[in-house]
Parts: C-alpha cells; sequence; structure tokens
C-alpha cells in the first residue's frame, strides 16, 4: 500500500514538474520582443521578482524537510535559474528608472526579506518548528498569489472581454494545481496542498468566467491604462490593456493572474 502511494506521489509530483517548466517558459514571447527591440516597452519586473521569491523560499523548504522533496527542489531550482534570467534581461534593456527600481525590488524581497527570513529562522528555530514555520510562510505567500486572479476577473466583469483571459491559461494552471495539491495531499504535506487548492478554485472561476463573457461585445472602459501581470508561483507574462493583439500568458510555484497599480515597478 506504501509502495502504491509513493507511486503516485512520484506521478504527480512529475507531472507537476512537467506543466511548472511549460508555465514557466509562457513568458518567452514576451522577453524575445524585449530583446528584438532592446526595450521593456512598459512591461514591469515585479511579478518576475516575485516568482524568484517564491522558488527561494520553496527551495528552502525542500532542503529543511528532506523527506518527500526531491521533485519540489527540482522545479523549483529550475525557475530560480529561469526568472534569473529573466530579470537579468530585464534590467539590460530597462530604461535607468526602472533599472533601479528593481533592484530596490530585489533588494528589499529577495536580498533584505529572504535573508532576514532565513537568518531568523536558522538561529531561533529548529527541527520541526522551523519547517512548521518556514511551511507557513510560504502557505501564506502562495495563498496571496493565487488570490491575485480577482484583478482580471473584476476586468472581465467591468469590460465584458476576455481577450486578457486566455481559456487555456486558466486550464493549464488548474491542472497545475491539481497536480500540486494531490502532491501534497498524498505526502500529507498541506503547506503544499492547501494554496494548491485556492489555485484550482480560481482556475474554475476564471474558466467559467471565460465561458460566459467570451461572445460579449467588449465594454470600453475609460481608464488609465492597466497593466495585467500573469503569473507562473512559481511564472509571470505581461500584457497591455492597450494593446489589442496581445493576449496574456508553481507546482507549488503559484501560478496564477495578477494586476498592479501603474506605478509598480516578477
Amino acid at each position: 500500500m506504501a509502495l502504491q502511494r509513493d507511486s503516485w506521489v512520484f506521478v504527480f509530483g512529475l507531472l507537476g514538474n512537467i506543466i511548472s517548466v511549460m508555465v514557466f517558459l509562457a513568458p518567452l514571447p514576451t522577453f524575445y520582443q524585449i530583446y528584438k527591440k532592446k526595450s521593456t516597452q512598459g512591461f514591469q519586473s515585479v511579478p518576475y521578482v516575485v516568482a524568484l521569491l517564491s522558488a527561494m523560499l520553496w527551495i528552502y523548504y525542500a532542503l529543511v524537510k528532506r523527506e518527500h522533496s526531491l521533485l519540489l527542489l527540482t522545479i523549483n531550482s529550475f525557475g530560480l535559474v529561469v526568472e534569473s534570467i529573466y530579470l537579468a534581461i530585464f534590467l539590460v534593456y530597462a530604461s535607468n528608472k526602472a533599472r533601479l527600481s528593481t533592484f530596490k525590488l530585489i533588494l528589499l524581497l529577495n536580498v533584505f526579506g529572504f535573508g532576514a527570513m532565513l537568518v531568523s529562522t536558522l538561529c531561533l528555530t529548529m527541527g520541526s518548528k522551523r519547517l512548521s514555520i518556514i511551511g507557513w510562510i510560504c502557505l501564506v505567500f502562495n495563498i496571496t498569489v493565487f488570490a491575485s486572479p480577482l484583478c482580471i476577473i473584476r476586468h472581465v466583469i467591468k469590460t465584458k472581454s476576455v481577450a486578457y483571459m486566455p481559456l487555456s491559461l486558466s486550464f493549464f494552471l488548474s491542472l497545475n494545481a491539481i497536480m500540486w495539491f494531490f502532491y501534497g495531499f498524498l505526502i500529507k504535506d498541506y503547506y503544499i496542498a492547501l494554496p494548491n487548492t485556492l489555485g484550482f478554485v480560481f482556475g474554475i472561476v476564471q474558466m467559467v468566467m471565460y465561458l460566459i463573457y467570451r461572445n460579449s461585445t467588449q465594454v470600453m472602459v475609460e481608464e488609465k491604462p492597466t497593466k495585467l501581470h500573469e503569473q507562473n508561483g512559481h511564472i509571470i507574462d505581461v500584457v497591455k490593456i492597450n494593446d489589442t493583439n496581445q493576449g496574456g500568458n508553481s507546482g507549488v510555484l503559484p501560478v496564477s493572474t495578477i494586476c498592479e497599480d501603474s506605478n509598480s515597478g516578477k
């Protein structure tokens, strides 16, 4: 019985890795355009910084957990490398202002924020208590990211347009959440399972919204252009509302859609 459970754990973890890799690579067209035009074209770095932090948190959790952590470690290590490359490309072609804000954000979240958490948990906690604290940090962080699709759902209802919420994206995000939910459930790791439950629910909501509004006439809303960022937990692509030809873009990596205000800088 235990052998059969371990087999299912491996299957769900492997499928989660495969789907998460696809999602991590989803922003490639965006960065090809950045490279081609030698400009970040108004795209923001926040989604990629957030995805990098997510990968760092889960790698630390996997290293502390050790048991049943290999597949968790592999996908987040891949995510860390990919997100670092995205940010490096962004910094090369960003304007001075955007480059400075990105450096500040990386220092705040990925260096000082993660560093403070790392030092405090290593120095002040031990054993199961350390794992529990890190797990709760990962859980809360991922729930926050998974809740972010509320922004694009609001936009869909307001404009009656699903141009920036492709059905295929919502489907694969939901499928990704299902794989990692069962992986976490089978190894009895609810820090992994619970956030992905929310990810699955929001994915279903997005697919239902797509079916409701797919044939609706778009309502033009006069408002300051807002950038919608599609995230993967673990990956995130960015679309511009005013670009009529462009659509959007676990794991334990949260892969969902987030939006920001126009003053923001993953």
